[in-house]
């Protein structure tokens, strides 16, 4: 999938960096101070979901080890500082200085003039810290801790810090005293113990050009099981970013902003509304009326051609009034407010226009409207989108059609065996997983989006884009829910940037997708 970089085992990626850069410390150099800008200003973004900027008078802890991660930490810091002048830089050096590996300690030399050593025992710390940079151990970390590292990071772990930062991964990685991140910044290359490892927090993945041969380190490919590397002998034998070549077997991949690149660009300036997609939305009950309006204003909000809502008639006019770029079609209600399985003539008569159908958001769980969600599962001649109630096994195995998932974890175990082979699986998370059931093949994972997505009608909001990208490329589910995942989390990201992550709502989610489609493509 163009657009997604491999995630590697440490030993993969040992091995990577290894024939990367040959031993030549120049280019190691290099490599560390493209680090340290990026990670600089990741942080100085990301602070702001817990303030409107960057301190000026900013108190920084960095924690180093011996080798390359604390140098980047240290350069990271130095990038700060000539930003922030008014810095003030705390360092621990975790094994002393005189352990320090030679490019680390040039990096000592570049925060020299401005930097405070300071004791692993937290005697003279500041009382609080704006930041605290941990670069103590990377991938080439084999546990145990030892015994005095697991007592200074249990000590910052208990430390005022505003915003706790991992190069790389967190010290100490699952040890019960590992660096509790609030973020870890993959540099470079994106390691496999980051999945699911709680001690990292939001993952961050910083794009060194690794993977691209226009930038100075050059690129080679990945041997079998990306451990087996040779270096490229000529460009031709290099891979651009996001489509480093069938040689990769790596299970495990990176989305990245560039998987938006396809919708991104200009629109054809000889299409009309019927080529930017129609997706027919099933959706809503009297209990739960919120969720299809705001899966309708998410499919207008990310550029639907034309959208098809059919919903309980008694939710019809408020909604055609609050929403008239919609066309409503209204459904017959059970008594309990529900979708009455008498209306299934009105939908399929619907599918004439459509090109997507997504279905559950807000449908609740009566037994006679998830019989009607069933018959249009079966009957459906367009690609499905199945949601939230609508994620049960009679739904998700009913007909043929290509179809996106989007279970949490709860709702997996509900689905799991009932699941048909091909269908997409958009495994929602704290880190979300894309993969084919049935397939044993590739797990594309994004890291973006964040705690603002932790509320309610944020699942409707993705069902309603899904849908929509999905009409557009009916017949690419995989890179439909791939897009789709990645501009949902970056709109997230930019939410709570602009306001934090508490004090909103989930439909202000909808004025971020524009700004952060625009900024994927800048």
């Amino acid at each position: 999938m163009n657009g997604a970089l491999p995630i590697l085992t440490c030993d993969q990626a040992r091995a990577f960096e290894a024939a990367l850069f040959g031993g030549d410390e120049a280019r190691e150099w290099a490599a560390m101070q493209a680090a340290a800008r990026a990670l600089a200003a990741a942080i100085e973004t990301d602070f702001a979901e817990a303030a409107s900027s960057f301190p000026s008078v900013a108190k920084v802890l960095v924690l180093v080890g011996k080798g390359h991660n604390g140098g980047d930490a240290l350069l990271a810091a130095a990038r700060l500082r000539e930003r922030h002048p008014a810095l003030a830089l705390d360092v621990v050096y975790a094994f002393g200085e005189r352990a320090l590996r030679p490019l680390a300690a040039r990096a000592v030399e570049a925060v020299a003039a401005f930097t405070r050593p300071v004791r692993a025992d937290g005697r003279d710390w500041a009382p609080a810290y704006d930041l605290c940079l941990d670069g103590v151990f990377g991938f080439q970390f084999r546990p145990p801790l030892p015994e005095s590292v697991a007592r200074l990071l249990a000590r910052v772990n208990a430390h005022p810090v505003r915003l706790r930062a991992a190069v790389d991964l967190p010290s100490g990685l699952d040890a019960s005293d590992a660096f509790r991140a609030d973020f870890t910044y993959a540099t470079g290359i994106a390691k496999t113990p980051l999945l699911g490892l709680p001690q990292a927090g939001r993952l961050r993945f910083l794009d060194l050009g690794f993977f691209a041969p226009s930038r100075p380190w050059n690129c080679h490919p990945l041997g079998d099981n990306c451990a087996g590397i040779e270096p490229a002998a000529t460009p031709a034998h290099c891979h651009q970013s996001g489509d480093i070549g069938s040689e990769a077997r790596s299970r495990d991949w990176l989305l990245t902003e560039r998987v938006l690149a396809p919708i991104a660009g200009l629109r054809d300036p000889r299409g009309d509304k019927r080529h930017n997609g129609h997706p027919l939305i099933l959706a809503g009950s009297r209990r739960f009326p919120g969720a299809a309006l705001m899966a309708t204003l998410s499919a207008l909000h990310v550029g639907a051609g034309l959208v098809t809502a059919a919903v309980p008639e008694s939710l019809v006019p408020v909604f055609a009034a609050r929403v008239p770029e919609a066309m409503w079609v209204a459904l017959p209600e059970t008594p309990e407010g529900g979708l009455a399985l008498e209306g299934l003539h009105l939908v399929r008569a619907a599918f004439e226009r459509a090109g997507s159908v997504v279905i559950g958001p807000g449908l609740g769980r009566e037994r006679e409207t998830l019989a009607l969600a069933a018959e249009v599962a079966a009957l459906s001649p367009h690609p499905l989108v199945i949601d939230a109630d609508a994620l049960q096994p009679e739904i998700v195995a009913a007909g043929r059609s290509a179809r996106i998932l989007t279970p949490h974890g709860g709702e997996y175990s509900r689905v799991a065996d009932a699941l048909p082979p091909g269908a997409v699986l958009v495994r929602k998370g704290p880190v979300t997983r894309i993969e084919t059931a049935g397939a044993g093949g590739a797990v594309y994972h994004s890291f973006f989006g964040g705690p603002v997505l932790g509320r309610g009608g944020s699942g409707d909001i993705l069902a309603g884009l899904l849908g929509t990208l999905l009409a557009q490329t009916p017949a690419d589910p995989l890179g439909a829910a791939a897009r789709g995942v990645v501009w949902h989390g970056l709109a997230a990201d930019h939410l709570a940037r602009a306001h934090g992550a508490t004090a909103v709502r989930t439909t202000q989610l909808l004025d971020f997708f524009a700004p952060a489609l625009r900024a994927s493509a800048a």
